[in-house]
């Protein structure tokens, strides 16, 4: 009797729950409605969006839909055997890219793409079908611009390079940002790697920070797509150059704020991909959202 009390407590909890994040989706919609968007927010910043969402290596089905594309990319295994499947595009079995998965799991993902007509049969194996894809960056980068957009109501975009408006300057680092988002009146920006840790190096976590320090976004977040630690490699990397962006104030060294997810001060964020990306962001938005206060960048 006290297990069945407990779990209709716990069945309440959960719908109430789904009630409150349905009830913040619907703020969220009607805020943004209210609010400048995301052009308008960067033009106050001197920013033009120059280029958006480049599709010269984008992995998504034309002929299937989308909707199912973007639920089979919330699985990390999914993101892993799409990774081998590019690695081998032009010839590839079930049995290569049995490494992530059960042979039984990598079939249905192989026949799940043959339908979508995202590859077709080659002489008794398989090979990704149309031209010929480079990387899984620009993929990776469509998801999280797609759990912005799709999870949390956010105005998103991916591959993005900006321009200083006239009389502004030019960006010292270029202006390239992989994803860039309005939440709730602020921008967002997320640096998207589809590299495992061993393969970052310290210039890309000073490249971050300095897009970071250029945009002056209210949120920033370095995700990598990966369930391996942060603390071992990443951490470490931040620590020794934030001190080179916090020159001033002093640097403040990176907190964990749940398991391998990290907080660096209440505005920048590290994360990864263990459990779920969508809740790993939703801890980050919380975390900023109830932060009692959110120091400016220097």
């Amino acid at each position: 009797m006290v297990i069945f009390f407990r779990d209709m407590e716990q069945q309440e909890e959960r719908e109430e729950l789904e009630m409150l994040r349905q009830d913040v989706k619907r703020l969220r919609r009607r805020l943004a409605l209210c609010t400048p968007s995301l052009a308008a927010l960067l033009r106050r910043k001197g920013l033009d969006i120059f280029r958006e969402g480049p599709a010269g290596d984008l992995l998504i089905p034309e002929e299937g839909s989308v909707d199912e594309w973007y639920e089979h990319m919330k699985r990390y295994s999914f993101r892993l055997y799409l990774r081998d499947v590019i690695k081998q595009q032009e010839r590839f079995t079930v049995g290569s890219l049995t490494r992530y998965a059960t042979a039984d799991v990598t079939a249905g993902y192989t026949q799940y793409l043959l339908e979508a007509g995202v590859i077709e049969e080659a002489d008794g194996a398989y090979r990704l079908k149309g031209r010929r894809i480079r990387s899984f960056g620009e993929t990776l980068e469509w998801f999280a611009a797609q759990i912005l957009s799709r999870e949390f109501q956010a105005e998103a975009i991916w591959g993005v390079k900006l321009k200083r408006r006239r009389r502004s300057g030019r960006p010292r680092t270029g202006g390239d940002y992989d994803v860039v988002a309005k939440i709730d009146g602020g921008i967002l920006y997320m640096e998207v790697k589809s590299s495992p840790p061993k393969q970052i190096y310290p210039n890309e976590i000073t490249a971050f920070l300095e897009r970071t320090g250029e945009l002056a976004p209210e949120i920033a977040v370095f995700f990598m797509d990966t369930e391996l630690r942060m603390k071992d490699k990443i951490v470490p990397m931040f620590e020794e150059a934030l001190p080179g962006f916090f020159p001033a104030a002093g640097a403040p060294a990176p907190v964990r704020l749940h398991r391998e997810l990290f907080r660096i001060g209440d505005k920048m964020f590290i994360i990864n991909a263990k459990g779920s990306v969508a809740m790993n962001i939703e801890r980050v938005l919380c975390h900023y959202f109830s932060a009692p206060s959110r120091s400016a960048w220097p």
